[in-house]
């Protein structure tokens, strides 16, 4: 599918205005969600055609642009911010994706546990459980987003909910390693990277469309059906 073609495609089905289809195409949505290669073991933990979507949704780098600066962040406070600007959370994250809790909080055992961020997808009709980390991958960040998820299926999943997901998004790291990390998980895990701005990383950048140019094809398309 061509990237012009895709972006049509998606104003469509997404209903998506002109100012939300410009900034799809200047964060280059395309390279992130279709063109990437990303790192995940959905295929392996997911039966179709939920493994599929669940690969479709995935975007690696997902950008949040919504924090009013660019210097490092605590983990907490880039929570805090995509919780108070939820919508543009919402739209980053992709089609069908609902808020649910911050720093859930669990009682397992004698301890506590704050998850940090939870949603829902309608679409997977599955919990998704988030794990923000401000430093690069380390493989046991991959040990804690599991224990969430077995958490989560045990005490939130309810009988018509999907295996329950998990999203480890990191500020960079090497994706061999993330890789061969996933192998030893019999749970769905994902793993993307994330940035707080717009900038587009220089092995993302390709001949973007316009918006202009996209609307035209868009208003053709309109006039053929008619």
């Amino acid at each position: 599918m061509g990237e012009r073609f895709w972006y049509i495609t998606q104003a469509v089905a997404n209903g998506w205005s002109s100012n939300v289809l410009q900034m799809q195409i200047e964060t280059n949505l395309f390279a992130r969600q279709i063109a990437a290669k990303k790192v995940s073991n959905f295929s392996a933990r997911l039966p179709k055609p939920q493994s599929d979507l669940a690969n479709y949704l995935m975007k690696d780098p997902y950008i949040f642009d919504m924090m009013g600066q660019t210097d490092k962040m605590a983990e907490r406070d880039i929570e805090r911010q995509l919780v108070s600007h939820i919508t543009k959370y919402l739209l980053e994250m992709g089609n069908g994706f609902a808020f649910v809790a911050q720093q859930k909080h669990f009682e397992v055992g004698d301890s506590d546990f704050y998850a940090d961020l939870i949603l829902y997808n309608i679409q997977l009709h599955a919990y998704v459980v988030i794990e923000l980390k401000a430093t690069p991958f380390k493989p046991e960040y991959m040990g804690q987003l599991n224990f969430y998820i077995n958490v989560v299926d045990d005490t939130l999943r309810g009988e018509h909910d999907n295996k329950t997901i998990g999203l480890l998004l990191c500020n960079g790291g090497d994706k061999v390693v993330a890789q061969y990390a996933l192998s030893g998980y019999d749970q769905p895990i994902g793993v993307s990277d994330y940035q707080l701005t717009k900038a587009i990383p220089d092995n993302l950048k390709s001949a973007l469309p316009t918006i202009e140019e996209v609307e035209e094809e868009l208003t053709k398309i309109v006039e053929q059906d008619k």
